[in-house]
């Protein structure tokens, strides 16, 4: 391996092309017998940050104005596959679901120390919040959850892709 040492008169030359806004291949090639990287290298050792700006990108280019746009965008439903015989339906927004709180008896609540195999592992609000409790409901025979809260948690594949559970029908 030739170990290439940088004379003062090859540094002057690569500040030179460096000033002159030649790129690194540029440069490696007029010096010879040295790579870019090497002359990336050379340069951030001497701290040569600033560079001619070649003309073409010294100005910015103008932008062609635009003129205002006073459309509104409506959104619409995402369509996928082929759309050619696919009917027009028009959507109905639902009403955000009315969100229940877990009604669990305060006597049946549980902490994570006294859940066991015949109670339910139910989880009830924030784990960082003081109020954080288990169902503690009687569990199904090899599930940890009693019936109530394995519908929530069993659903089957056909029931998910239906319609959204609306409130009030649990």
């Amino acid at each position: 391996m030739t170990v290439l040492t940088w004379s003062d008169d090859r540094v002057e030359q690569l500040k030179k092309l460096w000033e002159a806004g030649l790129s690194a291949s540029q440069i490696a090639a007029e010096l010879g017998n040295v790579t870019r990287n090497a002359v990336i290298g050379k340069v951030h050792r001497l701290g040569l940050s600033g560079r001619a700006k070649s003309p073409s990108s010294a100005a910015p280019r103008p932008r062609k104005a635009r003129p205002a746009q006073h459309m509104m965008r409506v959104s619409r439903p995402i369509a996928r596959g082929n759309t050619a015989l696919a009917q027009a339906f028009e959507v109905e927004v639902e009403a955000e679901p009315v969100t229940y709180d877990n009604v669990v008896p305060m006597s049946q609540r549980l902490s994570l120390l006294e859940l066991n195999e015949a109670t339910c592992h139910w989880p009830v609000g924030d784990p960082s919040s003081p109020d954080f409790f288990f169902c503690g409901g009687k569990a199904l025979s090899g599930l940890p959850y009693c019936a109530q809260h394995s519908r929530v948690a069993y659903q089957p594949a056909a029931d998910r892709r239906r319609a959204p559970v609306k409130p009030g029908t649990r």
